[in-house]
C-alpha cells in the first residue's frame, strides 16, 4: 500500500482550508449584502407577502365658486370589501350581506369564497348609504371590513354641469373640469395593511399598519354664482317659451378673460348622466359647436375698418336699396328695400349687410382676414376646458371677392361663440386680446392657503385705445337706436350687437326658417365689466330675429349681473330712442310722506299696491328715481305716524 507523504498531506490539508475561508468569506459576503444592502427590499417583500391592504380613498378636491361657495363636494359613501381566507360561515355572512345590500345570495356567496386575498363587492356594495354601513358594522362579522370612501356630489343639480363635468365610480374625473384638472383634484389613497400567515389567517400579534390618504387640492373658480345662476334661469326660461333646439349664454370679464358664467341648453344632472344621452354631455356648446356667427361678426370688419381709418361712422354715407353686387353675386340686406341713405353710424345701428360688405371691399381681402387671424378666429382660445373647437375659415386659395364679402357680414364662416365673445372683449376693452380662463386658484383643503393662482394671459394688442372707444360708442348706438334696443337696461350704458344666421342643412345649403339668433352685448359701454353673449337655436313660435329673442334675453342678463356685482349707474349715455310698441320708462316719483288722496294723480302711468293701515306713506318699493315700465306695479306701506322730512303737501293734513 501506497503512503502518503507529510508533504501531500499538508498541500491538501491547505488547499482545503482555503477552499474552506472562500467559502466562508463568500456567506459572509452574501449574508452582509442581504443584511445591509437589500435587507430593506427584502422585508417590504416579505411584509409584501404578509399584508394585506384595504384601501382608502382620498376626498376629492371640491370645486367652488371665486367667492368659497360650494360646486362639487363630496359625500360619504363606503364601500364593503370581504378577505375570505378570514370567513368562518360563508353561508351566514353572504345571507346578511345579500339582505342588507339588496344582492342575490348565490350572488353574495360567490363574492365571500372568492380565491382572492381582498375583494370588493361590486357593484351593490361600492357607495354604499351610512345607514347599510353601519347594518354591517354592528355585525362585526370576522373578514367583512368597511373601507371609508365618498362620492361626488353636485348640490345644484343641473347648474353649471358641462363645466363641471362628472366623475366615476372610481372618483376618477370623466367629464368637464372634473376630467381636465382630475389630477389635482383626486389625491393620493391611502390605506389600513394588516399581516396574515400563509393561510390568508390575520395575525394577531402584528399592529395594523394606518396610511392616511391625502385629499386632492380644492378648485376655485372664476365663476362668480350670482352671475352665473341669472344665466341658468334666463336659459330656463327661453327653453320654456321658445321650445329651441339649443341655447348658449356666455359671461367673461373682458380686462382679465376670466369666465364669470357659462351653460347651454340642453342640460343635465351630473350625479344621473348615465341616464342622459352622450351627445348631451359630450357637448359644452360654448366651446365646442360652431356656426355661422351672422351679424355678431361685423363687429370684426368695424373694428378692422375703423383701426385703418378707412371709415368715418359720423361723416361717410351709404344708400342701401336692399342688395349689391359682388363678382357677379347678388347679396342681399336683410331688409327688404334696404334702408336707404345711411351714414355709416346708422349701417351700424341697422345691421346693414349691403353696407358691411362695402367696408369689406375698403378693408381687401388680406386686411380682412389679418383681423380675423389676430382676433384668434380659426384657433381655439386656449381655454382650459375639454373639447374646444378651432371653426373654420376660408382657405387662402378660396378667398375671393364673395368670400370676402360675405365673410364680412359673418356668412360663410363657422366660429365657436367662446371665440366670438374674446375677440368682442379685445374689440372694447383697449384692443388686448386675452386667453379665457376658468381655474382661478389651488387651495390647500387643510389650511385653506391658496397654492397657486392663475394670473389672466395676455395675447396680443388687437387694436388701439381710440379704435375701440369708437366701436364702443357705435355699439352703445345699436341698442340705444338700433336693431339692439330689446337689450337696453335703464341706469347702465349697454353696447352689443344682434345677430341672426342661417344653418347649414345635412345637403350642405341653408335651411328654412331654421336660424341660430344672438347677441352680443357689454357693459358699462364706457368702462366694460362684462361681457354677454346668447344664442337661440331654432327657437319656435316667435319671429327668427336676434333683436327679437336673444337681445331681451342678454339684456337681463347683462342688467341683472351688474345689479348683483354691486357696478354703479351711468349717466351721460347715448338716449334711447323709443319705438312703437315700445314705450318709454317711467320713473317713480318719492311718495313718501303722501296720504291716500295724494296717490290719484299717479295713478295713470303707475300701478299702485297698499300694505298696512294709516294715512301716510312711510316706505315704497321701489325707490325713488329707480324708472320701471309704465302700469308697472310699486307697493306703498301706510302707518298713522308721518315720516320725519317730508313735505306737507295736502291741506286736508293740518
Amino acid at each position: 500500500m501506497k503512503r502518503v507523504s507529510n508533504v501531500t498531506l499538508r498541500k491538501r490539508l491547505v488547499t482545503v482550508f482555503l477552499i474552506g475561508m472562500i467559502v466562508f468569506f463568500v456567506i459572509i459576503a452574501r449574508l452582509g449584502y442581504v443584511q445591509f444592502v437589500i435587507g430593506d427590499w427584502l422585508t417590504d417583500k416579505a411584509e409584501e407577502s404578509w399584508s394585506r391592504d384595504i384601501t382608502f380613498e382620498p376626498e376629492r378636491g371640491k370645486i367652488l365658486d371665486r367667492n368659497g361657495e360650494v360646486l362639487a363636494g363630496n359625500v360619504s359613501a363606503p364601500t364593503v370589501m370581504v378577505v375570505p381566507s378570514q370567513i368562518e360561515n360563508p353561508d351566514e355572512v353572504a345571507d346578511h350581506l345579500a339582505d342588507i345590500l339588496n344582492m342575490e345570495k348565490e350572488a353574495a356567496l360567490k363574492e365571500v369564497t372568492k380565491k382572492s386575498s381582498i375583494v370588493k363587492i361590486h357593484p351593490q356594495g361600492r357607495k354604499i348609504s351610512e345607514e347599510k354601513a353601519n347594518a354591517i358594522r354592528a355585525l362585526d362579522m370576522p373578514g367583512v371590513y368597511i373601507a371609508e370612501d365618498s362620492k361626488r356630489n353636485y348640490p345644484n343639480g343641473s347648474y353649471l354641469s358641462h363645466v363641471l363635468g362628472f366623475s366615476g365610480i372610481d372618483n376618477q374625473g370623466l367629464m368637464g373640469l372634473e376630467a381636465y384638472y382630475d389630477d389635482r383634484l383626486n389625491g393620493e389613497k391611502g390605506s389600513l395593511s394588516f399581516y396574515s400567515d400563509a393561510k390568508g389567517h390575520k395575525m394577531e400579534d402584528i399592529a395594523d399598519v394606518y396610511k392616511a390618504p391625502k385629499d386632492g387640492q380644492n378648485l376655485k373658480l372664476t365663476i362668480d354664482s350670482r352671475v352665473q345662476t341669472i344665466i341658468e334661469r334666463e336659459l330656463d326660461l327661453a327653453v320654456s317659451k321658445y321650445n329651441p333646439d339649443g341655447a348658449i349664454a356666455l359671461a367673461v370679464d373682458p380686462d382679465t378673460g376670466e369666465v364669470l358664467g357659462m351653460s347651454s341648453r340642453p342640460t343635465f344632472n351630473p350625479e344621473n348622466y348615465q341616464n342622459v344621452d352622450p351627445e348631451v354631455y359630450n357637448r359644452n356648446l360654448p366651446v365646442w359647436s360652431t356656426y355661422e356667427p351672422g351679424s355678431t361678426f361685423k363687429i370684426i370688419t368695424l373694428a378692422a375698418a375703423l383701426e385703418e381709418k378707412l371709415v368715418d361712422l359720423d361723416k361717410d354715407e351709404f344708400n342701401d336699396d336692399g342688395s349689391i353686387e359682388v363678382d357677379g353675386a347678388t347679396l342681399h340686406c336683410w331688409k327688404s328695400g334696404g334702408h336707404g341713405h345711411q351714414t355709416f353710424m346708422e349701417v351700424v345701428q341697422n345691421s346693414c349687410n349691403p353696407g358691411f360688405v362695402k367696408l369689406g371691399e375698403k378693408l381687401g381681402t388680406e386686411r380682412l382676414f389679418s383681423y380675423i387671424d389676430n382676433f384668434g378666429f380659426g384657433q381655439k382660445t386656449g381655454i382650459d376646458l375639454q373639447g374646444e373647437a378651432k371653426g373654420i375659415m376660408f382657405s387662402e386659395e378660396n378667398r375671393g371677392p364673395v368670400e370676402t364679402a360675405t365673410t364680412a357680414f359673418g356668412q360663410g364662416v363657422s366660429v365657436t361663440p367662446i371665440q366670438q365673445v374674446m375677440a368682442v372683449s379685445a374689440a372694447v376693452n383697449g384692443g388686448y386680446l386675452y386667453e379665457p380662463y376658468i381655474a382661478k386658484e389651488w387651495v390647500d383643503p387643510i389650511t385653506n392657503e391658496v397654492v397657486e393662482q392663475n394670473e389672466p394671459n395676455l395675447k396680443k394688442r388687437v387694436i388701439s385705445e381710440a379704435t375701440s372707444k369708437e366701436i364702443r360708442r357705435a355699439l352703445e348706438n345699436v341698442v340705444a337706436k338700433g336693431t339692439g334696443g330689446s337689450a337696453y337696461v335703464e341706469g347702465y350704458r349697454v353696447g352689443g350687437k344682434t345677430g341672426t344666421a342661417q344653418k347649414v342643412g345635412p345637403d350642405g345649403t341653408y335651411m328654412e326658417n331654421n336660424h341660430i339668433v344672438s347677441f352680443m352685448g357689454f357693459a358699462p359701454a364706457d368702462d366694460p365689466e362684462i361681457v354677454v353673449y346668447v344664442a337661440i337655436d331654432n327657437p319656435k313660435g316667435t319671429v327668427q330675429f336676434g333683436g327679437v329673442v336673444a337681445a331681451p334675453i342678454a339684456g337681463t342678463i347683462i342688467g341683472d349681473s351688474l345689479r348683483a356685482l354691486g357696478v354703479e349707474k351711468r349717466e351721460n349715455g347715448v338716449e334711447k330712442e323709443y319705438k312703437w310698441p315700445d314705450q318709454p320708462l317711467v320713473e317713480v316719483p318719492d311718495l313718501i310722506g303722501k296720504t291716500k288722496k295724494d296717490l290719484q294723480q299717479y295713478l295713470t302711468n303707475l300701478a299702485i299696491e297698499t300694505s298696512g293701515e294709516g294715512k301716510y306713506v312711510t316706505n315704497q318699493a321701489p325707490e325713488a328715481g329707480v324708472k320701471i315700465e309704465q302700469g308697472e306695479k310699486i307697493r306703498l306701506y301706510f302707518s298713522d305716524e308721518k315720516p320725519e322730512n317730508s313735505e306737507e303737501k295736502n291741506s286736508d293734513e293740518n
